[in-house]
């Protein structure tokens, strides 16, 4: 192996007869330095969009969530309430009843979904965050207040000022005795005013927030909850998690970010790795350069392989030497493109380099987020497919010189 390994890179660096071979090459090399430097920046790039859509969805959803096993609503009593209270790390909780509801204002008509919450259980900074304008205020009065999704705002074109123009009723099956002689009466009727209308985000589109006093009301359900949301320390939060679950038992099952909005994060991370097969395979093209390289290599030094091989070297000694020069030109390829690739990383991250052109946007400038096991990724992945075209190069262009030598017998 020292042998194949001293005449691979020997032939390498040093110049051929035929001038080609030392273009073709070079060619080979900047192929792959391309290829490793794409996967990288690709990669990094991915990885950036994932943290900011992924931070998007942080900022407005709990850590935790809390669901009946089966149906739709739950009761928690208070000694559930106190022991998910009193668990480290745990900020705060926050009771949940949502339902499906129809909207009604001047003959125009939606439907939307109500959530009830517990508003003095949010702090300042997740209110400030859900809301994109008006007030954050769902107290009652003679009139309720509310926050709706963009979604309800525009078909209803409900204005967000808190007076008589912004009322719109909502209506409700009433759950429990069912008069058939007088069907208006198994439907609650309330009247809201928007308050503010929430953050723009898919969640909040078609939502309408308020208290959660208010939901039980028109909802017909005053002790039962849909979910209770818990907002804790991210670092603990498997943990928190499990400890939990552990406590309510299987009637009730403990989601995470990830299980609650699973849609979202599959496609995030499926996005990703459909981009990496797509440059992958684009790099497979860029190695099949190297066959080219090798094989006008075998002609270039199809005397001194003769001389080896009346010395006594064998057919597996002159394959090792060209599988080992495309090893080296796929290497040496490789490292240069991971450090063109992770330089451009950090000055795209440090100076914006590549900008959205969307002057006051939340994504002005393309995120970057530069992983270790993105390095071993695309090094594992170009070693092996490298590994594979050398190995196919040398057997075919070594199969075809020892047949030359025996016709030339």
């Amino acid at each position: 192996m020292k042998l194949s390994f001293l005449f691979a890179r020997r032939y390498l660096f040093s110049k051929k007869t035929i001038n080609a071979i030392n273009i073709i090459s070079s060619i080979s090399i900047i192929g792959v330095m391309v290829s490793s430097a794409a996967l990288v920046i690709v990669l990094s790039f991915y990885n950036g969009m994932e943290n900011f859509i992924l931070s998007l969805d942080n900022a407005l959803a709990p850590e935790l969530r809390i669901e009946p096993e089966r149906g739709k609503t739950f009761v928690l009593d208070e000694k559930q309430l106190s022991f998910i209270d009193a668990i480290n790390g745990v900020q705060s909780t926050s009771k949940v009843l949502e339902d499906k509801v129809l909207i009604n204002k001047n003959n125009i008509q939606a439907v939307g979904l109500l959530k009830g919450i517990e508003p003095s259980n949010l702090s300042k900074e997740l209110r400030q965050k859900m809301l994109y304008t008006g007030d954050f205020s769902l107290k009652t009065d003679s009139v309720s207040y509310a926050l709706i999704g963009s979604h309800i705002q525009a078909k209803l074109n409900l204005p967000i000022m808190a007076d008589k123009n912004s009322l719109f009723d909502l209506y409700s099956p009433r759950k429990g005795t069912y008069n058939s002689i007088n069907p208006l009466e198994n439907i609650n009727s309330r009247v809201l005013m928007a308050e503010g209308l929430l953050n723009y985000h898919e969640d909040f589109d078609q939502q309408i927030l308020v208290s959660l006093d208010f939901a039980r009301d028109i909802l017909s359900e005053p002790l039962k909850v849909s979910a209770l949301e818990v907002y804790c320390n991210t670092e603990n939060i498997k943990t928190i998690q499990k400890e939990i679950q552990a406590f309510l038992g299987d009637k009730f099952i403990v989601k995470n970010r990830e299980q609650i909005n699973p849609t979202l994060y599959k496609t995030v991370k499926s996005e990703k790795w459909i981009v990496f097969f797509i440059v992958t395979l684009i790099g497979i093209i860029a190695l099949f350069n190297i066959i080219g390289s090798l094989t006008m290599l075998v002609i270039d030094k199809k005397n001194d392989m003769m001389v080896l091989r009346s010395l006594g070297g064998s057919n597996a000694l002159i394959q090792n030497i060209f599988f080992i020069e495309g090893i080296l030109i796929a290497f040496i390829g490789s490292f240069i493109g991971i450090v063109v690739g992770y330089t451009f990383c950090v000055l795209q991250e440090t100076y914006g380099l590549v900008r959205t052109n969307s002057a006051g946007s939340m994504l002005d400038v393309y995120p970057i987020d530069v992983r270790s096991s993105d390095f071993i990724l695309v090094s594992f992945t170009i070693i092996l497919l490298s590994t594979g075209v050398s190995y196919i190069a040398s057997k075919l262009n070594v199969k075809e010189f020892v047949s030359i030598k025996n016709s030339n017998r």
